[in-house]
Formats: structure tokens, sequence, C-alpha cells
């Protein structure tokens, strides 16, 4: 049970998504990814630096309105590999998971390495990058052989 001075934050909400577990700071880089910009229309609390026995602290963003599609989670997972994904329908949770870094990455990011053959205009190949290491996360490109870091990947991906 939750003590006076430990309530939530922010309200629960009926439909939408929730993201929880994100690591502490990276809250507004799930936001640019999705392409949220406030916009949209969609009623978006974001929770910061907050407490977590996992973590230590995280970050949490509640999305009302939206669910999200594999490529906004697949996105996700490679900026927020610790997050958990949770689909809320009538305030209820009916639907929680992690999210998971795949073996495969095909066309989220593309190469770090300008002279990878994926970053020659004349060539339209699709990037593709295996999955080396998720702690950290580590992506190997399949065409060049680069080694891109989590650093890296958040930057392509953010922009």
């Amino acid at each position: 049970m939750l003590k006076e001075n430990e309530k939530l934050i922010v309200r629960k909400i009926k439909e939408g998504t929730v993201i929880d577990h994100i690591p502490a700071g990276r809250a507004l880089y799930v936001l640019k990814i999705l392409g949220i910009t406030g916009e949209e229309g969609f009623r978006v609390a974001i929770v910061m630096n907050v407490e977590s026995r996992k973590l230590g602290k995280k970050d949490i963003v509640k999305i009302e309105g939206k669910e999200l599609r594999k490529e906004e989670v697949d996105k996700i997972a490679l900026i927020a590999p610790t997050a958990t994904i949770n689909i809320i329908r009538d305030y209820k949770v009916v639907s929680k998971r992690k999210v998971e870094v795949p073996d495969v990455i095909e066309g989220l990011i593309t190469c770090t390495n300008p002279r990878c053959i994926t970053n020659q205009p004349r060539e339209p190949i699709t990037p593709r990058f295996k999955t080396i290491s998720r702690q950290p996360l580590i992506l190997q490109c399949d065409y060049c052989g680069y080694m891109m870091s989590s650093e890296e990947i958040i930057k392509k991906l953010v922009g």
C-alpha cells in the first residue's frame, strides 16, 4: 500500500499506452522517435527520474489515445531496452510486455560509417544490423562490419 507521500504523480489513463522502466533521462527521446510533438492531440504525461527498484531511477511516458505499432516498439527497444509496454483499455492493463532488441534490425537506422555501401546515394540497399550485445547495446552493420554503440544508435534515431 502506498503511503500518503508516495501517491501517483500522474493520473491513470482510460485508453492508450504506458511505457514504463525507461532508463532515466530518455523519455524525451521516446517521444521524439514516436513523432509526438504535442500537436497530434494525444494527452501525454512524462515522469522523469522517479525512483525504481530495478533501475535506481527511471522515466515513464503515458500516451492517452495511442497504441504503439511493432516498428515503434522496436525503435523504443533500441534506446530503452529495459522498457515495458502496457496497453490500457478502460483504465485497465490488458497487455504488458517487455521490449526486446531483435537479433536483426533492418531499415530502422542507417550505418554511422560514411563509407558504408548503405550510405551511398546510388545504392538502393536497406541497412541491416546484427545485435552483438544487448547490455550495453552494440549493433554490427551486415555490410561493412562497423560496430555501433548505444550513443550512436540514439543519435541516429533522434537525429
